[in-house]
């Protein structure tokens, strides 16, 4: 018993202050990585499955927070988690360096690669012949060129209609065949999968972005800085350590993440003496929704508060108010 309270995993899991690490170690300009003084820091929480010594003593702990399987994973597995999350994260690069390449003036190319599976019904026909991960190319043939054209394609369809899917899976082309289903909640037949478009942004100079294990999409804005700093080559960091968070649209727009306060955590204890939160608006509709809801920045502020860390928190809405601040503040 003694040996199952401190060691058996439960149901439940535990988010944690993770990492925060140096994105010039996951980018690449031109074959290069970034060597100027100081860092810029994406940061991570950690997933860990909870024993029911852990959940207790995180109780009351305000930088570890309990989910339950369900509410942490839905109904994937984790192996379908983990594929969503790396989805997320390729999508984050694709956007950093559309937004530092469009901030910088440098000229890039965005292809169009297909639909991305993010899952699929457990009425559909192609449950078990398509999965989490893969990228449709083609229709009975039809290519598209986003995933409205895509839908749209199936709409037109009967509903009796048996029809052939391309697609690659670990880089490898296969092909699979199925009929529509009625899809719930609907009047409409479809292939009974969630989908989301799969894009490839390239730039000149060359740039590569390899993010390992890191999962999710809210490296975006700290991969964006770190693109920018050498497409551009400006000395954002002036040998300071930098840290944030924040999804990064193509226009530049810095959009919320959740784990904040394990965010602020991580980069303090890594040195950081800046941190970039973002100012996502707090509306009305959110409100109705949400009436306790906090913004990122001020979450971040309240967690640094109960730190104590000088490290300073920086509201940012868009890639231009980082750039101006860091350009503003160095010496």
């Amino acid at each position: 018993m003694v040996v199952a309270f401190f060691y058996v995993p439960t149901g439940y899991y535990l988010e944690v202050p993770g990492s925060a690490e140096a994105t010039s170690n996951f980018v690449k300009v031109d074959g290069k990585h970034d060597k100027k003084k100081g860092d810029f820091l994406l940061t991570t929480v950690g997933i860990v499955q909870g024993s029911p010594f852990q959940l207790l003593k995180s109780m009351g702990n305000d930088f570890e927070t309990i989910y339950s399987r369900e509410d942490l994973m839905g109904d994937e597995n984790s192996q379908e988690y983990f594929q969503v999350q790396q989805y997320y994260m390729k999508s984050a690069t694709n956007n950093a360096i559309q937004a530092a390449y469009s901030a910088a003036d440098k000229p890039f190319t965005k292809k169009y690669l297909g639909v991305y599976i993010m899952d699929v019904m457990d009425n559909s026909d192609f449950k078990g012949k398509l999965q989490i991960g893969d990228t449709i190319d083609s229709i009975n043939g039809y290519k598209f060129k986003n995933a409205n054209q895509f839908i749209n394609y199936v709409k037109k369809r009967k509903k009796t209609a048996t029809v052939k899917i391309s697609y690659v899976r670990d880089g490898k082309h296969k092909s699979a065949s199925g009929n529509l289903v009625k899809l719930k909640q609907t009047k409409r037949y479809g292939l009974g999968i969630t989908l989301t478009d799969n894009t490839e942004a390239k730039g000149n100079p060359p740039t590569k972005i390899d993010a390992g294990d890191i999962g999710g999409p809210s490296a975006g804005l700290m991969f964006t800085l770190q693109v920018y700093s050498q497409i551009a080559n400006k000395n954002l960091k002036d040998g300071r350590i930098v840290a944030g968070t924040g999804t990064i649209a193509p226009d530049g727009t810095v959009g919320p993440i959740g784990g904040i306060e394990k965010k602020v955590y991580a980069a303090d204890a890594q040195g950081a003496t800046i941190f970039f939160a973002p100012d996502d608006p707090v509306t009305k509709l959110i409100k109705k929704y949400d009436p306790t809801y906090v913004n990122n920045y001020h979450l971040a502020k309240r967690a640094a508060k109960k730190i104590h860390t000088k490290m300073k928190i920086v509201p940012v809405k868009n890639l231009d108010d980082a750039i101006n601040y860091l350009e503003k503040t160095s010496k």
